[in-house]
């Protein structure tokens, strides 16, 4: 029977980081996961992350991921795949699944970073093939560039329905609408924003009642659902989709758990059954750890940042780190985990309504109820007297009007056209005594694609806008298209007059769009010819 120092079971984003700060303070490590690959969610997720510098904000999920399995080398960290962890006992000895093989193992502290698995609903036809769930998708693409369907109907509007909606568009795939039982679009608004600005509609209050078909799906039934989630006769709405995607939320994969005699309690607000832990993860039996989702549903920045907290914990456990470095070591994630759980979004924050930003300005309705800002919504968050809009030159125009956590456009910008302040959540405001000099490095640092670069003054009666684009194949320097508004609704033609490529764009490609004037304040995307077949050829991203 081999021992070590320390097992951590989940190669995950929380179990790579806990492992490679235990390592770091000399402890043996062993790292069991049931995958043929390390990384966990990372490399399922080709969109940028938000938060801070110490966040890894701007960075893309599978690039964070191969960072992570590098620092886990370079520690000596030992990790296992295919090795499905079947049971854990007294003494901290763990029974592992390696192939055909039963071994057995030991180690003084251990660490449980299992994840979570995807929640499902049941519906007539729920069980037809063609109705998966939404990681599901973002392993078939992202992971081995299958599309899952060619038309999708999306059921959820929280972060991981409105990202996977989008890398399904990316892929090639047609979302026909976002539905969402609940009345309000669940994850942040500049995740619903690109998605509604590429004419996906949203279903708020409406639900799944029938999927349709007989060996696989053929289309969808949803209807409106009043306020005790009960669908309403005579609503029905039918869409012809292949395939019914469901991001329904995450339940705490925590059995591992349970077996070792951990206390848990359910949480709703933590996403089901989890243990009771100390600020750094510590359930009730000492020496055992929880960390990452097992321990409460959170993004992947917040499940990193508490993985290398226990790391440390597990550390200073066994004496490989003095009190007084780990509280210091500890006071940094702290802050950095701090600041993860400010604003709107923060754990704290779930259930609850807000009428208000924190700055005193009323949210926006329309981005809630149909993922988009609309005209009065515009006004309202970009023409404030800290924001004012110069009217000649380029200029940015920032349209995240929610308390997030996220401020690389202020890093972004040289000249200091962007402030955010010291409070990461706090709304992004123009500074109109720097002048922009539309180097476009703010559109491609941001991950919610909310900045824009429009100079009114393009030529005499047109104005030209730089906007994110993410699809394949890129637009080309004198194509014709369609610009579109927020809400996906076409405005007339739109001439590209500029396609940048750089690799501090990050894959992000910027392109600057010729629209008449009047619309400089409207057009947000840009939409080119279908080919002979009807499609745009869009793709997703690439590893």
């Amino acid at each position: 029977m081999k021992r070590y120092d320390l097992i951590v079971v989940g190669a995950g984003p929380s179990g790579l980081s806990a492992a490679i700060e235990a390592a770091r303070c000399g402890m043996s490590v062993a790292v069991f996961d049931e995958n043929a690959k390390p990384g966990g969610q990372l490399f399922k997720q080709i969109h940028k992350f938000f938060g801070s510098k110490e966040h890894q904000a701007k960075i893309r999920g599978f690039k964070i991921g191969e960072t992570l399995l590098a620092e886990a080398d370079e520690a000596g960290v030992e990790v296992f795949l295919n090795a499905t962890v079947a049971g854990i006992y007294l003494d901290k000895e763990v029974l592992v699944q390696i192939g055909a093989a039963m071994e057995h193992f030991k180690a003084d502290t251990i660490i449980i970073a299992t994840g979570a698995a995807e929640n499902m609903i049941t519906f007539d036809g729920w069980t037809l093939p063609g109705v998966i769930g939404a990681g599901a998708a973002q392993t078939m693409m992202n992971l081995y560039g299958i599309k899952p369907g060619q038309r999708v109907l999306m059921l959820g509007s929280g972060n991981v329905g409105l990202v996977v909606s989008f890398q399904l568009m990316q892929a090639g795939c047609e979302v026909v609408a976002l539905v969402d039982a609940a009345p309000k679009v669940g994850g942040y608004g500049v995740h619903a924003a690109k998605i509604a600005r590429c004419g996906v509609p949203f279903y708020l209050s409406h639900t799944i009642t029938k999927a349709e078909g007989s060996d696989c799906v053929s289309g969808v039934e949803i209807s409106q659902v009043d306020e005790d989630f009960i669908p309403i006769p005579g609503t029905q709405k039918h869409f012809d989709v292949d395939t019914i995607c469901l991001a329904v939320g995450l339940s705490p994969m925590s059995q591992l758990l349970k077996m070792a005699g951990c206390n848990m309690v359910d949480d709703p607000r933590r996403g089901g059954q989890v243990p009771q832990v100390d600020e750094n993860g510590e359930t009730s039996i000492p020496g055992l750890f929880a960390a990452g989702d097992v321990s409460g549903i959170e993004e992947a920045s917040s499940a990193m940042i508490k993985g290398r907290m226990s790391g440390l914990a597990a550390a200073a456990y066994l004496g490989f780190l003095n009190e007084q470095d780990k509280d210091n070591r500890l006071a940094d994630l702290e802050v950095a985990l701090d600041s993860l759980h400010q604003g709107m979004f923060a754990p704290g924050s779930k259930g609850k309504t807000f009428a208000k930003t924190d700055e005193g300005i009323a949210v926006s309705q329309s981005l809630l109820k149909k993922g988009y800002l609309d005209d009065a919504d515009i006004e309202r968050f970009i023409h404030r007297p800290d924001q004012t809009i110069k009217n000649s030159g380029i200029h940015p125009v920032i349209e995240c009007t929610q308390n997030i956590p996220c401020n690389p456009c202020q890093d972004a910008c040289t000249r200091g056209c962007i402030k955010v302040g010291k409070t990461i959540t706090a709304l992004p405001r123009i500074d109109a005594a720097n002048s922009c000099t539309g180097c476009g490095m703010c559109i491609a640092s941001c991950s919610g694609q909310a900045i824009f670069l429009v100079d009114e003054d393009y030529a005499p009666g047109y104005a030209s806008i730089t906007l994110p684009y993410e699809f394949l194949p890129r637009p080309q320097k004198g194509e014709l298209g369609t610009a579109l508004s927020r809400s996906g609704q076409p405005l007339g033609h739109a001439e590209i007059i500029d396609v940048r490529n750089a690799k501090a764009f990050d894959q992000t490609t910027l392109v600057t769009i010729k629209v008449p004037v009047e619309q400089a304040m409207t057009a947000r995307f840009y939409q080119p010819k279908t080919n002979a077949a009807g499609q745009s050829g869009k793709k997703e991203i690439r590893q």
